[in-house]
């Protein structure tokens, strides 16, 4: 029997198939649906961690104490986990640890675009690829085996491609699920092994090169390292969704067909070029097959082909292919594509963070932003936003710019589920460094960016299960800030003198601005309509950048369709010319 399944439902499929009973993660796209999709399956349990390093440290004690384990992120997530990989990449584990880490090529959804394959040489733990959603089914359960035998983590590297395309997924026998034991077994202890102490761990460095040059080995006969024979004019070494394209593009010639990107499997590339006049490397992003293969003493091309910005399609490949005289080009079909309208990414229709992002554009605040849905406050006609780095990073950055001074008002801006993630930390840095910078968090009550997840301030758990709510602004009572107001972003003129208040008390303080995604929660009230008479077209209401309103002769019109009658244009009509359809 077969099933239609994405890369990101294969994994979970996979990760089940494969005795794995325990998942973390962090929301982030393109990695989110495993963790969702997992949690469906019975017998399991899994969570929507804090953040990333939070996710792989409980990945990593679930594995201390015995079970097969999974942790999912995207490729920026792995960033923050860094220090917890290179942790357990020494210790290794009693069970069996699967990391599955998205890249973003493109950047479709990411702040920079960079390739964590380098991460598995870095950590020196052997790394994954899959190249569809069967291989991203099977390579889960080859992750669990590698993991136990090799006493290491493994990584199943994706992308964005893999993760969110579909494919025919062979479905299997479900597992026998043993039933829980009475009493669950003692932890074993092994502090030689699992205590990181400088002693320790220099004694645990030559078992981690030890387990690479085994792997390397392992991987000269892994089922998913395979020479595809072809013609000896060429030989092609690719992994992951990149192979498919090759193969397309290059059909009659030799290929090495990488699952396992690292270690690499040195004899397997020797016999390639031994039985080829040219090999030719095709990857996405960075170089980091082609070095390999030249510091083996290969002459092969790679990167002077084919580019190392963005993902790769078989059109591009076939291009490059092309243009380097590899291939014959194509004759151009010629055929019309009609215009499509431009539609610039903004903020929903009746988004309460867009109450807030006018009045610090009114304000002329420098306003220091985040990673998330407000990330959108810095596209006109807001244009209310003036950095956006990473998790986290507002809060660190507006107290770094206070210490230095400018003649600004400045805030950071922070969403709720990212001040949980990464925003704790530095608030309490800016209280206990004498700061007095104000910051803003942005309360929807859910993770909206990546699908709606619950976070410890949603009351929910991935689960289903109902949890304890926890307050943003008593976090900040408990650090010792004193200055702390909850707003409603619809009520524009509070939310304006809120601010100003904050920023001129020259004291840390926070603002809470609160009002339930209204995506998530599908409220609607009755839309809202202008009085043509009455406009006297200032602009006020265009200077929202709220979808549903746009310019008309004579003034302005409100989609009734689009509206889900928030009211915030209203409080912005000076001349109150705009009210709610009765």
């Amino acid at each position: 029997m077969k099933k239609i399944m994405s890369g990101n439902e294969a994994i979970a499929y996979g990760a089940y198939l494969a005795g794995i009973k325990m998942g973390a993660g962090y929301p982030g796209t393109p990695s989110t649906e495993i963790l969702e999709n997992f949690a469906r399956y019975p017998g399991v349990y899994a969570e929507w961690s804090v953040n990333e390093k939070v996710a792989l440290d409980v990945g990593v004690g679930a594995a201390y104490a015995g079970a097969r384990a999974l942790v999912t992120m995207k490729h920026v997530g792995l960033n923050v986990a860094a220090d917890s990989l290179f942790y357990v990449a020494y210790t290794g584990m009693k069970g069996s640890l699967v990391i599955v880490n998205a890249d973003d090529p493109s950047l479709h959804s990411s702040q920079n675009e960079q390739d964590n394959r380098h991460y598995a040489r870095f950590a020196k733990v052997p790394m994954l690829e899959p190249a569809d959603a069967e291989e991203a089914k099977c390579f889960v359960k080859y992750a669990v085996e590698i993991s136990e035998t090799f006493d290491t983590p493994v990584i199943i590297r994706t992308t964005t491609r893999l993760s969110h395309s579909r494919a025919v997924v062979s479905l299997e026998e479900e597992p026998a699920r043993e039933a829980s034991p009475a009493e669950p077994a003692a932890y074993e202890r092994n502090p030689a092994k699992y205590v990181m102490v400088p002693a320790n761990a220099r004694a645990r460095h030559p078992v981690v090169e030890d387990r690479l040059k085994k792997l390397a080995a392992y991987a000269e006969t892994a089922p998913f390292n395979c020479l595809e024979d072809g013609d000896s004019a060429l030989g092609i070494i690719t992994s992951g969704v990149v192979y498919q394209y090759a193969r397309e593009v290059f059909p009659t010639a030799t290929f090495l067909k990488l699952g396992m990107v690292y270690p690499l499997p040195a004899g397997l590339i020797r016999e390639l070029a031994g039985r080829v006049k040219q090999v030719l490397v095709i990857e996405e992003l960075d170089p980091f097959l082609e070095e390999q293969v030249r510091l083996l003493g290969i002459p092969a091309r790679g990167k002077d082909i084919f580019p190392n910005l963005y993902e790769f399609s078989p059109g591009r490949v076939r291009q490059c292919a092309a243009e380097a005289g590899l291939i014959s080009p194509q004759e151009k079909k010629t055929f019309s594509i009609p215009a499509l309208p431009a539609r610039p990414p903004m903020l929903c229709p009746g988004c309460g963070h867009r109450g807030v992002f006018y009045a610090l554009q009114r304000l002329r605040t420098a306003t220091f932003g985040d990673i998330g849905c407000y990330t959108l406050g810095a596209a006109p006609p807001l244009s209310a936003l003036h950095t956006c780095g990473c998790m986290g990073a507002s809060i660190g950055v507006v107290h770094g710019v206070d210490k230095v001074g400018v003649k600004d008002r400045t805030v950071a801006v922070i969403g709720d589920s990212t001040f949980f993630h990464s925003g704790v930390a530095p608030l309490i840095n800016v209280f206990y460094n004498r700061g007095t910078s104000t910051v803003i968090v942005l309360d929807n009550r859910v993770t909206a960016m990546t699908g709606h997840q619950p976070h410890p301030g949603s009351g929910k758990t991935l689960m289903g299960e109902e949890a304890p709510l926890i307050s943003v602004e008593e976090v900040a009572r408990g650090i010792g800030f004193k200055k702390i107001d909850v707003v409603d972003p619809y009520d524009f003129k509070n939310v304006v003198e809120t601010i100003k208040e904050h920023v001129k008390s020259g004291e840390p303080s926070v603002i809470v601005a609160r009002h339930p995604c209204v995506l998530y929660t599908r409220e609607r009230h009755a839309p809202y309509t202008v009085n043509l008479q009455a406009c006297n077209e200032c602009g006020n209401c265009l200077r929202i950048g709220c979808s549903p309103i746009g310019k008309v002769e004579g003034g302005v019109a409100i989609d009734a369709s689009l509206c889900i009658g928030c009211g915030f244009c209203a409080a912005v009509c000076n001349q109150n010319a705009i009210t709610q359809v009765s």
